[in-house]
């Protein structure tokens, strides 16, 4: 492995070189910092040449200082991320569905991370299975995504059900949405471990950032091959591999 260059700040070392060692930049974790820390790393990375840095779990008052300091910053209030710089062009297709609104927020950082990733998304909310009827108005939607995010709180089984409607990969990102029993999200977590269908990655509870990180990837590794495959194949036109639902 080659060196990898760390910016040290004193209370934080950042890694900048890990997008290129990983595929996925540095991100700063904004709960626990202070706003002042939030924005020093924030530009410790934009300093080492990072053309977005961003930040999640922003609050209120880090979002006030990030736009003190930046006035042009991406502020995503639903998401709870900060973004300075320039986000990319997007790449592939993922489909992120959620059994509730109330699971918005976790699914509003699923999104915020995609963009970021450069990847292309399409939300769909409000599609749990107490109302199945309304995942399967979506099933048609399933086949063509790189790969599907499923965001569930209480019984978290909208995972299982999707993942039996499809060959792509589910992402599922248990919340902490629901009543006593749910646990604050323990619940639909051992649910989705537990799920009938295969074909199901489980993230942590309420990490929407992970579960983007996660679909990213896959969303990449996909558009890479059908840019390859297009390539042998000589189809270079606009009705290629890809298709007007990758633009």
């Amino acid at each position: 492995m080659e060196e990898q260059r760390t910016q040290d700040l004193g209370f934080a070392r950042l890694d900048v070189d890990r997008e290129a060692r990983t595929g996925t930049p540095e991100v700063v974790y904004a709960a626990g910092k202070t706003p002042a820390e939030t924005v020093a790393c924030l530009a410790g990375l934009l300093d080492a040449g990072l053309p977005l840095a961003w930040a999640t779990r922003v609050d209120a008052a880090t979002a006030a200082a990030v736009r003190e300091r930046w006035p042009d910053a991406l502020l995503d209030d639903d998401a709870r991320c900060a973004f300075v710089g320039s986000l990319p062009e997007p790449r592939g297709r993922v489909l992120v569905l959620t059994a509730g609104t109330s699971d918005g927020p976790v699914a509003a950082e699923v999104a915020a991370t995609l963009a970021a990733c450069g990847v292309g998304c399409r939300r769909v909310d409000d599609v749990g299975v107490a109302g199945l009827h309304r995942v399967l108005a979506v099933a048609p939607e399933l086949g063509t995504a790189d790969a599907v995010v499923v965001v569930a709180g209480m019984d978290g089984a909208l995972p299982s059900v999707v993942a039996g409607l499809t060959d792509r990969l589910v992402v599922a990102v248990p919340t902490s949405v629901g009543y006593g029993a749910a646990f604050d999200g323990l619940a639909p977590l051992l649910t989705m471990l537990t799920a009938c269908a295969p074909g199901v990655l489980v993230v942590n509870i309420d990490n929407g950032f992970g579960a983007g990180v996660a679909a990213a990837r896959i969303a990449r590794s996909a558009h890479a091959g059908r840019h390859a495959a297009r390539g042998l194949d000589g189809l270079d036109g606009p009705d290629g591999p890809d298709g007007p639902a990758q633009r």
